[in-house]
């Protein structure tokens, strides 16, 4: 994979640093001088060089070939966008993310390596940007190739990726709009996570979209990334998601998994420099509930 840009800063720099600030990592810089190439102003460079204003740069990646440990999968996935350095999809309740324990020959990734392998792609490495739990419906960010990953791991770390939820949650008498401040840590004693002011710090905002009897519709907003946070942050404050067992979420209620849908996902594009953003409807048994 190729890609060229344009030294446009006054002040001189070196090829590694001016790399650096498009997304090459110091590995994946070493990696290129010894499988890739690297042209500056269409010419090859082996030396250590100083980049001026107005030189191009042009970087060509080798590819990444496929692990042999993760199966290809033929199942389908529900593409919502691709382009050449993104696959954003859709990702059903009941399927998990990466390979595991449990299932190391249908997960999300192996079908997403089936799917590049078909369409003849030279990177079959799906590196996922935005994880989801198995019984979480909704979108999932996927990066083709390193460079993108790279580039979606500092728009994470600069909390420029942006991502909503739906979520509907046990009881009423939320207010109309709140934010769960409350540190997590895994559970020594469980499978799941719980409040410790030990933990990591959490963040989670939310705003009620719709009120139901025995339920809450309730759009919500991470400033953080912790395991299970939704669910574990609702469960402290007395209103654990509906179907999700793990925190002692209602069963009775016609729907046996966490009621949790990924539904928007929005970032501005480091390579077109173009705003992207991506909405899922929500899944039929979440709607069931709200109707």
């Amino acid at each position: 994979m190729k890609f060229t840009w344009q030294k446009r800063s006054v002040e001189p720099e070196t090829l590694k640093k001016f790399l650096h600030g498009h997304g090459i990592s110091h590995r994946m810089y070493k990696d290129i001088r010894v499988n890739g190439r690297l042209l500056v102003n269409e010419q090859p460079t082996h030396l250590p060089v100083q980049i001026v204003t107005g030189d191009r740069v042009t970087v060509i990646l080798p590819p990444e070939g496929q692990d042999p440990n993760v199966a290809i999968s033929q199942q389908p996935i529900q593409v919502v966008y691709e382009d050449a350095n993104w696959l954003v999809v859709d990702k059903p309740a009941g399927l998990t993310v990466v390979p595991g324990p449990a299932n190391r020959d249908d997960s999300l990734v192996n079908r997403v390596k089936g799917y590049l392998s078909k369409a003849g792609a030279v990177d079959l490495v799906p590196h996922v940007i935005t994880r989801l739990d198995r019984f979480t419906s909704g979108l999932v960010l996927i990066a083709k190739h390193r460079l993108a990953n790279s580039l979606a791991n500092e728009l994470l770390a600069q909390k420029q990726l942006r991502k909503r939820y739906l979520a509907i949650v046990s009881g009423t008498g939320l207010p109309d709009h709140g934010r769960i401040q409350k540190s997590i840590a895994k559970d020594p004693d469980g499978f799941g996570q719980l409040i410790s002011p030990e933990g990591r710090s959490a963040d989670t905002e939310y705003w009620v979209k719709q009120r139901l009897s025995q339920m809450t519709l309730v759009e919500v907003a991470l400033h953080t990334g912790r395991t299970h946070q939704i669910r574990v942050h609702f469960a402290s404050i007395g209103h654990p998601l509906v179907g999700d067992q793990l925190y002692n979420g209602p069963m009775d209620l016609g729907i046996n998994r966490q009621a949790l849908h990924a539904v928007m996902l929005a970032f501005d594009d480091p390579f077109s420099n173009q705003p992207l953003a991506f909405k899922s409807p929500l899944s039929v048994d979440i709607t069931a509930l709200l109707n």
